[in-house]
């Protein structure tokens, strides 16, 4: 089976072909953080509008790319929440138009459900059952994940998910937007031990998230040594790595805790900060000491992207599943909410 999977919930247009036989055939992306960066955040309006310029485009080139006609397709598969609900429309409207015309069945995913299963797109895909921590600017949730459809949620943020910690964070520090990988490239000029910032919520029992202290401890200390004259470009640095330090020590701390409740041994990181590296090396390490293994994605799919919905899309149809003729988007979405495949 052949998909053809769009991406437009939040500021990056992603398409791809994935064929069920023989895997991603192409894929294409464009980002729209140039457009963004000048006012710190996304604008929905031209996030949407810069969407609607973009996708056909982009679908012509994937399907260029994969060296197929569209009459080859088998499906199609866009996202249908959670996400911004204009761009939600757009990728919706597309998606859910060119099916009819060509006489194939929809699918609406789900964005956080493609971004869990990105990481069975590698040579050497995880397993069911394992935990899974969903982290990225709108999200962070733990989830166990028992096949595809089969999830329960285990904890989740109560405040501000850790990919957005880390944008307000940056714009603190005077970094451009998005803030997540400018602060991880000034932390790794930072000396280790100079900050200990706090660990929220890894002193009681739980595996629910809260960033919203950590970052206003972070603000203030940011005040402090600005009014004293003391913030240069090392202390900066400082900042950033302790920050770093203290939300990454919580996620791991919060997936071994995970794992031991589970009793399971494997954990993928998806999402867009599941390609900080300093991420990816703690719970490595973390993993090691519980004879456990680490998955994710290669770093273009931790971000949003067209080739994580055409796959998702494509185990959906696979299972008889697919949309009526309504276009219906989901700015919020229960992941467990949705059905099993099987």
């Amino acid at each position: 089976m052949k998909v053809l999977g769009i991406e437009t919930s939040c500021d990056e247009t992603g398409v791809a072909v994935y064929d069920s036989g023989r895997g991603l055939l192409a894929d294409c992306l464009f980002s729209q953080v140039s457009i963004h960066a000048s006012y710190g955040g996304v604008i929905p309006e031209l996030a949407s509008r810069d969407h609607i310029r973009k996708t056909l485009p982009l679908i012509k080139q994937v399907i260029t790319e994969a060296e197929i006609e569209a009459a080859e397709l088998d499906g199609v598969a866009y996202t249908a929440g959670p996400g911004l609900v204009g761009a939600l429309l757009v990728g919706a409207t597309i998606g859910r138009s060119l099916a009819l015309g060509w006489g194939v069945p929809a699918i609406g995913v789900h964005h956080m459900e493609a971004h869990l299963l990105a990481p069975m797109l590698e040579a050497d895909p995880p397993t069911f059952p394992f935990v899974a921590l969903l982290v990225s600017g709108g999200h962070t949730q733990l989830v166990r994940v028992d096949d595809i459809g089969r999830y329960e949620l285990l904890g989740e943020s109560l405040d501000d998910a850790a990919g957005e910690a880390f944008d307000k964070v940056g714009k603190m520090l005077g970094l451009p937007y998005p803030g997540g990988p400018h602060v991880e490239k000034l932390a790794l000029s930072g000396a280790k031990g100079r900050f200990k910032f706090p660990r929220p919520m890894t002193n009681r029992p739980g595996l629910d998230f809260s960033f919203s202290g950590l970052k206003t401890f972070v603000r203030n200390t940011i005040i402090e040594l600005s009014e004293a004259g003391q913030l240069d470009e090392q202390t900066r640095a400082d900042i950033a790595l302790a920050f770093e330090e203290a939300l990454v020590a919580t996620m791991a701390i919060k997936c071994r805790r995970a794992l031991e409740q589970t009793g399971l041994q494997s954990l993928i990181i998806a999402g867009g900060v599941s390609a900080n590296t300093h991420l990816r090396e703690e719970l490595e390490l973390s993993l090691k000491k519980v004879n456990g293994r680490l998955f994710y994605a290669q770093l273009k799919y931790c971000t949003d992207n067209g080739a994580m919905i055409a796959y998702a899309g494509c185990q959906r149809l696979k299972a008889g599943q697919h949309q009526g003729l309504g276009i219906d988007v989901f700015p919020r979405w229960s992941i467990e909410s949705l059905p099993a495949i099987s």
